[in-house]
């Protein structure tokens, strides 16, 4: 009777053995992510590898075993039960708090590791959402939908954000979706409450039942999560501050090479300057104007919308603003990437109005213009920006300014 009491033991747990070395047999080594919930399974690659420290925190909760957690927790499964509290259709699914009001935190807080080749850039990526900076990460993370450049730690240029300044996005991606796409894509279409009030909770739960980690391979089986993190988290910081210092010491570089390049450029527009300036018409209100072209088109009403190309300079030539890609490439030499990621290198919409929301002297000039014109205004300071300046010192006090304004359609 004993004999067969150990043949069956013997029998079932070769049978579990089994069981689990046949779990997922198609993926490749690496540690991954068993998400099971009430709407499918997905399972996520971690990239241990890459964020060692994001990666074993995730680990770590899972598995029961993190060093950090509050009291309430230790020793359990921490993501089994928990639910995706903030759904939005084409964004992303967030999940991972244990109060589901997206306030809640396992009882502490860290600085996430990041990699620059680890980017939103695609569907199924799996983030850390935190409420601002890189130390304000928790246990709770998000799955994308779509790409989202705006949630990278580095900009389209490779720069890295000031992370640390409010309401800039900073999160830190450590994993991907190799399985289940379809169910992130169902579970971000469910019903929620009221997305106009900004309350993207699902109506009828969706539940992680089980968060299961699965190692294949040497590499990810000595991948020690209590460990890596305890040992790497108090270096992410600092890390960070040395790139912090690195980025602006690049920055203060770029800008010093900026400048040279503008007051050399500005050198042959204050030629022009001085050669305008021999030929000026006076306005009653101290604006002065040169028409470099006088076109043949009609002269826009009060109240009209017009199109206009321009060029903003200082007095010196050194320019300050433009909507023209060839004129700051040639002051810069460089376009400015966040005008361009606003498409603001095109004409400009301006209405033919005293209540047009741009200085006094540049409404006032453009009023007198008609299409086809190239006129340069010289406008002293009270009509420009007067006794404040403008950008925090950008624009100095008391600064007469120069505009180049070309106006090219009236828009019915």
């Amino acid at each position: 009777m004993i004999n067969k009491s150990l043949k069956f033991l013997v029998i079932a747990a070769l049978v579990l053995v089994s069981s689990c070395k046949a779990q997922h047999p198609d993926l490749d080594d690496g540690i991954y992510a068993e998400i099971v919930t009430n709407k499918g399974t997905m399972v996520a690659k971690l990239f241990y590898d890459k964020v060692p420290v994001t990666v074993a925190n995730f680990v770590a909760l899972a598995e029961g075993n993190h060093p950090m957690v509050d009291e309430k927790y230790k020793g359990k499964p921490f993501y089994d039960s928990l639910t995706f509290h903030r759904v939005m259709d084409q964004f992303m699914i967030q999940g991972g708090d244990p109060t589901a009001t997206g306030g809640g935190t396992p009882g502490y807080r860290f600085a996430a590791d990041f990699h620059p080749d680890l980017k939103h850039d695609r569907p199924g990526l799996l983030s850390m959402a935190n409420s601002g900076g890189i130390n304000t990460n928790g246990s709770q993370f998000f799955i994308t939908e779509v790409p989202y450049p705006s949630l990278d730690i580095y900009d389209a240029n490779g720069n890295l954000k000031p992370c640390d300044q409010p309401r800039v996005s900073c999160h830190s991606v450590f994993g991907e979706l190799v399985k289940g796409i379809e169910i992130q894509d169902s579970i971000s279409n469910v019903e929620v409450v009221n997305p106009q009030a900004r309350n993207h909770k699902p109506v009828k739960d969706v539940i992680i039942t089980d968060l299961n980690i699965i190692r294949k391979g040497s590499a990810a089986k000595s991948f020690n999560a209590p460990k890596v993190f305890e040992e790497e988290m108090p270096k992410v910081e600092d890390h960070f501050n040395a790139l912090k210092e690195e980025a602006k010491a690049k920055a203060e570089e770029a800008e010093k090479l900026r400048e040279e390049t503008n007051a050399l450029a500005g050198v042959d527009m204050k030629v022009l300057f001085d050669e305008y300036n021999k030929d000026l018409i006076e306005l009653p209100s101290g604006l002065k104007m040169h028409y470099i072209t006088k076109g043949e088109g009609a002269k826009p009403a009060q109240g009209a919308n017009v199109k206009l190309n321009y060029q903003g300079h200082f007095t010196d030539g050194r320019l300050f603003d433009s909507n023209l890609e060839d004129v700051e490439k040639k002051h810069y030499g460089e376009l400015n990437p966040q005008k361009v990621s606003r498409g603001m290198y095109k004409p400009m919409d301006l209405k033919i109005s005293p209540d047009a929301r741009v200085v006094a002297g540049f409404k006032e000039g453009a009023a007198q213009m008609s299409v086809g014109d190239k006129a340069y205004l010289l406008l002293p300071s009270h009509l420009a920006w007067g006794e404040r300046g403008a950008g925090g010192g950008f624009i100095p006090p008391n600064a007469d300014v120069v505009f180049i304004i070309e106006m090219l359609e009236i828009v019915e």
